[in-house]
């Protein structure tokens, strides 16, 4: 045992005088021009390297600093700044015959910018390419010749990505602790790797899978399979540049798989406190949404082939085509859902920035929708029409807000108004939503019909007629009474429009009504009526 101990002891130092001294005996930077024209050479873009200096107890060497050119059409800025790159690399052939042979290399904390122009085309595209760089360093011979790079390990280490666009006005989305490592690289092979990254603002992306053969004419049609994991996105910090208007906390699960120069994403995406507006309120539910989409990595373009939304029993579908133009992506869907729970579908409402009356809540009924989206994803343009069968407006008394029309037509009013019809054709941009052919028929009240607009702070502006239904005159009955609503869609103001009183002559019907309660001895609460319809007594 005494002379194993000696032997191993005997070992131990000669590592320490190895790991001390070698670094005298080889000086690692004198691969350093061959180790960047390598490397210019297999990117295809000017790489330059700090001072090399060997690590043996870490197995390699180390440089004080990286950077990679950008693709000359982008800029000059660099692609990739990094203060530490370590080259591990194998110890016994740079002891016995001074040869660096390259095993794996790790980039520490590097910088990375990535740009997109507006034809669609990413800076780093172009890595690889297989053309020689321009202004390439001057190259070593011997040192040339005695170094082998067959990176088999290749990774990156709390890194933050910027990704934009060239002359955009957008924000660039930031990724911050990025670690991303590749396995058995090899370009002409299928390569394992993983990505893993922190969304400033909010958010963590996880990628897991395979990648490869490399496109040596555009990396970005490198085919691909991944699996996607996506938790706790801020959606209002990550969409900020493409849909300001949208906001809530999602989580993505989703696989991707692309060759040809096609990708096909399918998954799961689920929002909480989604909002769809700038003026929205966070929807109280969580939104789940089904997808499945196909997209044209070369065009830039795709169709979102199905799309199942959900809110609690409320299923909706989404589906159509999009495409990238520059800064913007142009939509072309269409939205659609039919007899849908009133009381889920309303859970939607606030995060579209659509009010209801301050205290009231939807109640029983089922609705149908049917919109087309077109236009930029930050400001689309929906078409379409709305329908809901037999609901309640629990805690809104429609009937006395309409006091005028109540007195003449002697509805009775109640603490909810319960709604047999509504229908209407809505049109929403992002200044507003014009509303025609509205359409809504209500338990002792009558149909209701009219036109108008809703701001974005929910201002109303309608002009609408009733048609009364009361068994108090026969006069009365089928009469259409013009009015105005206005206020806000929180707290609606109706009043009657006198101008259209008059083209339809109702004035003569009320002044009929008059005669008859005055026979009755009813001409004190007739006289009021008057002065509300006429707006007060002319003196």
């Amino acid at each position: 045992m005494g002379r194993t101990a000696r032997i191993i002891g005997v070992v131990l130092a000669l590592l320490l005088l190895a790991a001390f001294g070698l670094p005298f005996v080889v000086s690692a930077d004198r691969f350093r021009p061959a180790l960047e024209s390598k490397l210019s050479s297999a990117l295809g873009r000017r790489v330059t390297i700090g001072r090399l200096q060997l690590s043996f107890l870490n197995g390699g060497v180390a440089a004080g600093n990286l950077a990679i050119a950008d693709d000359e059409s982008f800029g000059r800025a660099p692609f990739l700044q990094a203060r530490s790159l370590k080259v591990t690399v194998e110890l016994w052939p740079l002891i016995a015959s001074r040869r660096l042979n390259v095993t794996g290399l790790t980039i520490e904390r590097p910088q990375v910018v990535l740009l997109q122009a507006p034809d669609g085309r990413w800076n780093y595209s172009s890595l690889g390419g297989g053309s020689e760089p321009a202004a390439s360093p001057p190259q070593a011979p011997s040192g040339q010749d005695s170094l082998a790079l067959s990176a088999r390990l290749v990774r990156i280490v709390d890194g933050r990505f910027s990704l934009g666009s060239t002359g955009g006005r957008q924000k660039p989305l930031t990724l911050e602790s990025v670690n991303l490592e590749v396995r058995d690289f090899a370009p002409s092979a299928a390569f394992p790797f993983s990505f893993a990254a922190k969304v400033a603002g909010g958010g963590e992306i996880k990628l897991d899978g395979k990648a490869g053969p490399v496109d040596r004419e555009n990396i970005f049609l490198t085919p691909f399979s991944v699996s996607l994991d996506i938790a706790r996105l801020n959606l209002a910090a990550a969409l900020a540049g493409t849909a300001p208007g949208i906001g809530g906390i999602a989580a993505v699960k989703a696989a991707a798989n692309s060759g040809g120069g096609r990708l096909e994403l399918k998954g799961q995406l689920r929002a909480e406190g989604l909002k769809l507006a700038k003026s929205a309120v966070p929807a109280r539910r969580a939104v789940e949404f089904d997808f499945a989409a196909d997209h044209d990595l070369r065009q830039h373009a795709g169709a979102l082939k199905t799309g199942n939304l959900r809110v609690g029993a409320a299923a909706a579908s989404l589906t159509g085509t999009y495409t990238q133009r520059g800064e913007s992506v142009l939509l072309h869907m269409k939205f659609a859902g039919s007899k849908m729970p009133v009381p889920e579908l309303a859970e939607l409402l606030p995060p579209l920035g659509v009010a209801l009356p301050n205290g009231s809540s939807l109640e029983g009924g089922t609705a149908s929708v049917a919109f087309t989206v077109e236009g930029p994803a930050d400001g689309p343009i929906a078409d379409g029409s709305v329908s809901v069968d037999k609901t309640r407006l629990a805690n809104f008394d429609l009937g006395t807000r309409m006091a005028v029309i109540e007195r003449l037509a002697g509805i009775r009013g109640g603490p909810n108004t319960d709604i047999e019809i509504f229908g209407a054709a809505l049109r929403y941009t992002p200044q507003g939503m014009a509303v025609e052919n509205l359409q809504f028929v209500a338990q002792g009240i009558g149909e209701l019909k009219g036109a108008g607009t809703i701001s974005p702070t929910n201002t109303l502006d309608f002009k609408m007629s009733a048609t009364i239904q009361t068994s108090r005159s026969a006069a009365l009955s089928r009469t259409a009474v013009p009015f105005f609503v206005q206020g806000t869609a929180m707290n609606p103001v109706f009043r009657p429009d006198i101008s259209g009183l008059a083209k339809t002559q109702a004035k003569s019907i009320v002044q009929s009504e008059v005669q008859k309660r005055l026979k009755g001895g009813a001409g004190e609460a007739v006289g009021g009526l008057l002065d509300s319809l006429l707006g007060g007594k002319k003196k």
